[in-house]
């Protein structure tokens, strides 16, 4: 498996892949999926903002999956704190792609010098991305209760954290 960039190339599949989730999943709130020119826009804002947006792909160049880290809110007091969001192939999940993503996302944001990084996660029932997010060292921080309604429930939200280099013990430069 390769970690890289994604590219206009890479549209199509991460649409896909988004679109699956947005229909099955509830770690996405959105109900209605988006077109491919939307998944554009996103990727260049994020992009834009000198952000990281990667795609996992196979020896075969097939995209495993998609993640990317942007500015947790527009307010500059929050320059230093950004959020993952990471969606993997359902016929693939659960094989260290969604790991390998977040791993090199956080990398790239603490060589970015981003100080906090932030998973808000939809439904605190998906142990998946929980899990993942445990592995690489977030804590929980908080759970949103009943603040999402999808498939005709109530989903909460988990939201995570994890300090990247010095986080708060320093001030930044």
């Amino acid at each position: 498996m390769t970690i890289r960039d994604a590219g206009p190339g890479d549209l199509p599949a991460i649409t896909a892949i988004y679109g699956h989730h947005v229909l099955h999943g509830t770690g996405t709130f959105e109900e209605e999926p988006p077109t491919e020119a939307e998944m554009a826009a996103r990727m260049a804002r994020v992009q834009g903002e000198g952000c990281a947006w990667l795609v996992a792909e196979d020896d075969r160049g097939e995209v495993l999956g998609y993640g990317y880290f942007a500015p947790f809110r527009p307010r500059s007091a929050y320059r230093f704190t950004a959020e993952d969001s990471v969606y993997v192939r359902n016929d693939i999940r659960g094989q260290g792609v969604g790991k390998a993503l977040v791993a090199e996302l956080l990398a790239r944001a603490e060589a970015k010098g981003i100080r906090q990084m932030i998973a808000v996660i939809g439904d605190s029932e998906n142990v998946g991305s929980i899990g993942l997010h445990i592995s690489l060292g977030f804590r929980q921080a908080g759970v949103l209760k009943a603040v999402g309604m999808k498939f005709g429930r109530w989903v909460d939200v988990v939201q995570m954290q994890r300090a990247l280099g010095a986080g708060e013990r320093t001030l930044p430069d």
